[in-house]
């Protein structure tokens, strides 16, 4: 059995400790140099019980404190990296990967600790999968498509320009215009590509349009040119949401989302609304990829977490043209638990 595993089974108040001090130094790592305070109300912890840590932290050389607050050390962010692996090892993710990976038949899993739902931290921490894993499988010359949204927001949030460079071309996935500019597919293709050290197209078209429009949009060149880029992506990055928030997101009415939700729709993911069984129960009109697009793409990276989105999660993958999820323990615990409900009916 894994020595960590050990650990936790015969002194479990020590991995309860180490878990508390992995979660102060990550959110000092994520929100330093930050008050005490803040820290508290971020944690959800006492003040009384956030000071004795930092005085701790602070003596083992893991934090430093200044005026503006207390911020990791050169050492607090080694320590920090060795923490999240053993946290990895601790809460049995490495299995529990495997075992989505071999149920959703996927290439591969990547599971962070944490449920988003709960904690917005984890958001970030699955956004930074998200990065590694592409700065991993980008080559020079690729093609990476990418959709909008608050989770590809929060990735190309943290695409660091420090990483390695690669000479890609990065495409929005869809157009965009009309939604938060923060969350747009274009705003996020410029980050990206940007961070990464490659270029980027932008598709200066509505994201939902009449059906009958499409055709007409796609005869202007510049449209048509960026538009056959992205069904052309060597990548497919996308985020995966639930159908009732993204149908609101949209723009559709009360009534559309009620149909949506009689319907049976679930999850949804570049304008198509799935079902539990990975059917297509409803599409928005849009210029950028098509379903029929997504055979030809050699990699497709869905990314999504939080308890809440497990159907969703499902509803997307059952698809099929999914062949990486990057997704949280909430999410990922609770598709397991409902493919065994479902085998023992």
């Amino acid at each position: 059995m894994n020595p960590i595993l050990i650990l936790h089974q015969i002194a479990p108040e020590i991995t309860a400790i180490v878990e508390q001090r992995y979660a102060v130094l990550r959110a000092i790592g994520y929100k330093g140099p930050v008050g005490r305070r803040a820290l508290a109300q971020e944690l959800h912890c006492p003040e009384r019980l956030i000071r004795n840590e930092l005085e701790l932290l602070s003596e083992l050389g893991f934090v430093v404190k200044s005026s503006s607050g207390v911020a990791l050390s050169a050492a607090g962010e080694r320590i920090l990296q060795q923490l999240a692996e053993y946290i990895h090892q601790m809460r049995g993710l490495s299995d529990l990967e495997q075992e989505l990976a071999c149920r959703l038949n996927l290439n591969a899993a990547i599971v962070v600790p944490g449920n988003s739902d709960e904690d917005p931290i984890v958001k970030q921490d699955l956004a930074k999968a998200a990065v590694r894993f592409l700065r991993r499988c980008l080559k020079n010359g690729d093609t990476l498509a990418v959709s909008g949204g608050t989770t590809l927001a929060e990735v190309a949030k943290w695409v660091s320009q420090d990483g390695p460079r690669r000479s890609v071309t990065v495409v929005p996935a869809r157009g965009g215009l009309g939604e938060d500019v923060e969350l747009q597919a274009n705003t996020i293709a410029a980050k990206l590509a940007q961070g990464l050290g490659g270029s980027y197209r932008l598709l200066h078209a509505p994201d939902n349009v009449e059906p009958q429009l499409v055709n007409t949009i796609l005869q202007e060149p510049s449209i048509r040119e960026v538009v056959s880029l992205c069904r052309r992506a060597n990548v497919l990055l996308h985020g995966i949401g639930t159908a009732e928030e993204m149908a609101k997101r949209r723009g559709l009415d009360d009534d559309q989302v009620m149909q949506l939700i009689a319907g049976g729709a679930v999850g949804e993911a570049f304008g198509y609304y799935f079902n539990t069984q990975g059917e297509v129960v409803y599409s928005t009109a849009s210029v950028g990829i098509r379903m029929e697009d997504l055979a030809t793409i050699p990699l497709i990276i869905g990314v999504g977490g939080g308890k809440s989105k497990a159907w969703a999660l499902l509803s997307v993958i059952r698809l099929g043209y999914c062949d990486v999820c990057i997704t949280d323990e909430g999410a990922a615990r609770r598709v397991i638990q409902i493919l065994k409900s479902k085998e023992e009916m």
